[in-house]
């Protein structure tokens, strides 16, 4: 049976958030938790996909998004390129650590984000 809730961290990862961040939203009332036993913040799957659904993605603080195909993943040491063509015509190529690249399982194909957030560029999945 999947998992029905996430720890505070698993779902920090999941949005592409900072831990810190997630509680500032759980505060404001930006995202709704529950509390396990423990009363550590748990967060339901279902909040999850809320947030990182095609509507729920606009709130994320990221001011650009652009949504496309993974071209390629070129590791080097401890970081990895991600090329992404995307829809419109234009490509976002952003230079990530290699575990970011490891645990999204980029590969060339998969669809794929660039978020634009300042000067840095992210990527999500």
């Amino acid at each position: 049976m999947p998992k029905q809730v996430l720890t505070a961290a698993e779902a920090a990862r999941a949005l592409g958030i900072s831990l810190d961040t997630l509680r500032r939203w759980d505060r404001a009332g930006k995202i709704r938790v529950e509390r396990d036993s423990a009363n550590r913040r748990v967060v339901p799957v279902a909040e999850i996909e809320r947030l990182s659904g095609s509507e729920g993605s606009e709130q994320l603080s990221a001011r650009n998004r652009f949504r496309g195909v993974v071209r390629s993943v070129t590791v080097e040491g401890l970081l990895a390129q991600v090329e992404i063509d995307v829809t419109e015509p234009a490509r976002v190529v952003a230079i990530i650590t290699r575990g970011s690249a490891e645990q999204l399982r980029l590969k060339p194909g998969v669809s794929a984000a660039g978020v634009v957030k300042a000067t840095s560029v992210m990527v999500e999945r």
